[in-house]
This record gives structure tokens, C-alpha cells and sequence, in this order.
């Protein structure tokens, strides 16, 4: 998979990339990001990529010719599944949406950034909006970063124990069931007897039991109640 990310401040991208499992996938040739300044395909004298909105509204909004020259240049090189512009009004990412676009090959992310962007470029370029929740960012890297974690986690060989990835939370709309580790008693507070037990179908059991009840008390709506 190859992940191309659009952004007027790609400086606060290069944390999430180099580390852990992201790192680790694109050392393994599984996954490839590729983070672009948008100023640089802009036309204007001092690469600015950002005007005022008509009408007086207030705030900057970012300008349409840096961002179809940049992914204009990007699709010449490879035909991309979807172009993605990170948007409080978009679709709330959720697990089920990181399923379908870890099956993907090319994507780009458009990072949104002031007010956001010209309209023409949502009407005409962009594929998919998604937003990660109901609050307002300073700009769309910090959402890319999560987007692109999400997925790449996903990729098979990412992570070493692949199972790993399909018990997490809501992938079965479930929250995950209580996990310990040794010592199986600190001070007094002991892992359930169950977890000891060596009964693989009663452990599963007991998790589906824990998973359940733990939805249905922090998490109610993942089960419509």
C-alpha cells in the first residue's frame, strides 16, 4: 500500500512515521508514505496556498491550484483508489471504514488546514471526507496520522502476531474484553480463575461475556441501545 499525504505543515508528520509498527511496515516494504508540501506546487511568487473567502467570512481558506497541481502530479505517476480530505463534516471514521481501506493499493489524504478548502476542490478531486470525531483540529495531519495507523496496522505482516489485529476493539462492534499478565497475583489482586483454567472454550466464553458487558455499560450505542 502506498499512502500519499497532502499538507501545508508536513513538519507534524514526521513523528508518527518513523516509529513502532508504521516504521516497522515500511521497513518490511509493506506499506509506503510519502508526505508532500503543498507549498511547493504552488504557483504564487511566495508559495502561498491560502487566500481569503468571498463574502468577508472570516479565516483563510486554502486555494485550489497548489492542491490539483499537486495530486494531478501524483496521479500521472499511478492511478490512485481514493483521495481522502480530512473534514469535521466528513464520515465518522470507525473500524469497519479502516477495514475497506486497508484492502486499497494507492490513496492520498488531503490534510484540511484554516477554514478549509475551496469547495471546487471537494466537488472535484476528493473521493471520500472523513472525519475522527466531532471536535475541531488545528489542521488534518493529526487525523491523517490516525487514518494511516489505523489502516496500516491492518496490512498483513505489519503486525507480527496477525491475529492480534482482528481481536481489537470494535472489529466484532464489541469493546475488547479485561487482559492481564504475570503475576497472576500483585498484592493481593489475582486474575480470574478462568483466565488460568487451560479451558480455551470456556476462556473464550468468559471474553464474549466480559466484551458484552463492558459495551453495554461504556459503550451502549455500538450495541443500538
Amino acid at each position: 500500500m502506498r499512502i500519499d499525504i497532502l499538507s501545508v505543515v508536513p513538519e507534524l508528520l514526521d513523528g508518527p512515521f518513523n516509529h513502532s509498527i508504521i516504521k516497522r511496515a515500511a521497513q518490511k516494504g509493506i506499506a509506503e508514505i510519502h508526505v508532500h508540501n503543498i507549498r511547493d506546487y504552488s504557483t504564487d511568487k511566495h508559495h502561498r496556498c491560502d487566500d481569503y473567502a468571498f463574502s468577508g467570512s472570516a479565516g483563510m481558506v486554502m486555494t485550489i491550484q497548489p492542491i490539483e497541481a499537486a495530486i494531478e502530479a501524483l496521479k500521472k505517476e499511478r492511478n490512485y483508489d481514493a483521495i481522502i480530505y480530512t473534514s469535521p463534516d466528513g464520515e465518522m471514521f470507525n473500524q469497519p471504514m479502516a477495514n475497506q481501506l486497508s484492502q486499497l493499493n494507492n490513496i492520498i489524504i488531503l490534510c484540511g488546514h484554516y477554514k478549509g478548502v475551496d469547495q471546487r476542490v471537494r466537488d472535484h478531486f476528493i473521493t471520500r471526507e472523513i472525519s475522527i470525531g466531532d471536535y475541531v483540529l488545528t489542521g488534518g495531519e493529526l487525523a491523517a496520522a490516525v487514518i494511516a495507523d489505523s489502516i496500516i496496522r491492518l496490512i498483513p505482516g505489519a503486525i507480527s502476531d496477525e491475529t492480534s489485529a482482528l481481536s481489537d476493539s470494535f472489529q466484532d462492534n464489541l469493546l475488547s474484553a479485561p487482559v492481564y499478565t504475570r503475576p497472576a497475583d500483585y498484592k493481593g489482586w489475582k486474575v480470574p480463575d478462568i483466565l488460568l483454567s487451560g479451558n480455551e472454550r470456556a476462556i473464550e466464553e468468559w471474553k464474549l461475556e466480559q466484551a458484552l458487558e463492558r459495551t453495554r455499560r461504556l459503550r451502549p450505542d455500538l450495541l443500538g441501545e
